[in-house]
């Protein structure tokens, strides 16, 4: 990265050159120029990242170099120098893109300060040109503005202002959950949904990155209705939607985020095109292949039934009955024969075993699997041992 100070004054140019940490910030080429005529020469042959120019030099000052770097769209970061507190020379400044603006005497840590801010928000911009040349901003951005949501859905810390410059300008904003059908491929129909939102200043959508079938959408008050009804005319898949409690702001969506949830729990939804012509057990099939994919997770009845549209009840009976056994005797049985496995053909710990399972305490997982197997982890892993030694030895005798 390279830095240009440019100042008609040969001994502020030293001071600037003394006081920078130039390598903390990355900074390995430091170059100097007297006025904006020899620094624009500078700048076409180096282009410097970082550019800190005074205000008043002459042939060419700094408010005509930033004016002429704004013209021509120059990606460098500009602090200027004044040793005026001039207020037209700020906004002047401002109004043309400048990073900074710093009052002579230059102070030590000041300096380092903005050149530290400038650094930064060049690599930001940096990184957003590389993604917008390869074809990748939209999909970086929309990345970033889902796991903002999930964080703040969960009650984790969140960059609120970048989830507030997707939305349409508002007072209030309702809060709804959209959920997918398990086995239906729902980014299409969220992105066709997040431009038309978009589109209108209605709101916009977002996915779960912990949950891909559940989309949060943030509506400007009282437009969610033309919301709904855009929903229903164009997607020709199934999904539920629940509202949570409006919120004033964006502080309050894991609240109302979490009321949605409960809501949905005690099937307070509303459903658009309804699964009618799936039968249950074309519903219960995809139902013990989502478990049997996912049994080391966290599963319930409640996010089966979120998933699959159908009630807890319903099931947990239909469970039982396809399977022979119910929903948590099968994870366990999943999970049992999964161990078994890591212990016979790995040297991992009781502990990492358990955990991979899904269990927070080792103890209760070996009980567990003493209830179900006969014997200890540890005595089962000896166990297999013993038979594989027996094994191998009877087939050297042979």
């Amino acid at each position: 990265m390279k830095a240009l100070i440019v100042d008609d004054e040969s001994n502020v140019r030293k001071i600037i050159r003394y006081l920078g940490r130039w390598e903390a910030h990355g900074i390995t080429d430091v170059f100097e120029a007297r006025n904006g005529v020899e620094a624009k020469v500078v700048i076409d042959l180096e282009c410097p990242e970082i550019i800190l120019t005074d205000v008043k030099m002459p042939r060419n000052n700094g408010i005509d170099l930033i004016e002429w770097l704004d013209a021509n769209s120059y990606p460098g970061k500009v602090i200027m120098i004044s040793g005026f507190d001039d207020y037209s020379f700020m906004r002047k400044a401002f109004k043309h893109g400048c990073f900074d603006y710093l009052m002579k005497p230059i102070e030590d840590d000041m300096l380092n300060e903005a050149l530290a801010g400038a650094v930064r928000s060049w690599e930001t911009e940096e990184e957003e040109r590389r993604d917008k040349e390869s074809g990748l901003y939209e999909e970086v951005k929309m990345f970033r503005l889902n796991r903002e949501m999930t964080s703040a859905c969960n009650g984790e810390f969140f960059d609120s202002d970048e989830i507030a410059l997707s939305l349409p300008q508002g007072d209030t904003y309702d809060l709804t959950l959209m959920y997918f059908y398990q086995t239906q491929h729902s980014e299409a129909y969220l992105q066709l949904l997040t431009d038309e939102l978009v589109l209108r200043e209605w709101g916009n959508a977002f996915a779960l990155q912990n949950d891909p079938n559940v989309c949060v959408i943030l509506s400007v008050q009282g437009q969610f209705f033309k919301v709904e009804e855009w929903i229903t005319q164009h997607f020709d898949i199934p999904v539920r939607l629940v509202s949570g409690p409006p919120i004033e702001s964006l502080e309050e969506l894991s609240q109302s985020f979490q009321s949605a949830q409960r809501s949905m729990t005690e099937q307070n939804f509303r459903a658009i095109h309804r699964l009618a012509d799936m039968d249950d057990a074309r519903r219960m099939h995809d139902i013990v292949a989502f478990v049997d994919e996912h049994y080391m997770d966290e599963l319930s009845l409640d996010k089966l039934s979120n998933r699959f549209f159908l009630s807890r009840e319903h099931i947990s009976r239909r469970f039982k009955q396809d399977v022979g056994m119910t929903l948590s005797s099968y994870v366990i049985q999943l999970r049992i024969n999964q161990a078994k496995q890591w212990l016979i053909e790995t040297d991992e710990k009781m502990y990492s075993i358990a955990l991979k399972l899904g269990y927070q305490d080792e103890i209760y997982f070996s009980k567990l699997f003493k209830k179900n197997v006969g014997l200890t982890p540890i005595e089962y892993r000896n166990a297999e041992g013993k038979r594989e030694i027996n094994d191998e030895a009877k087939m050297a005798n042979l």
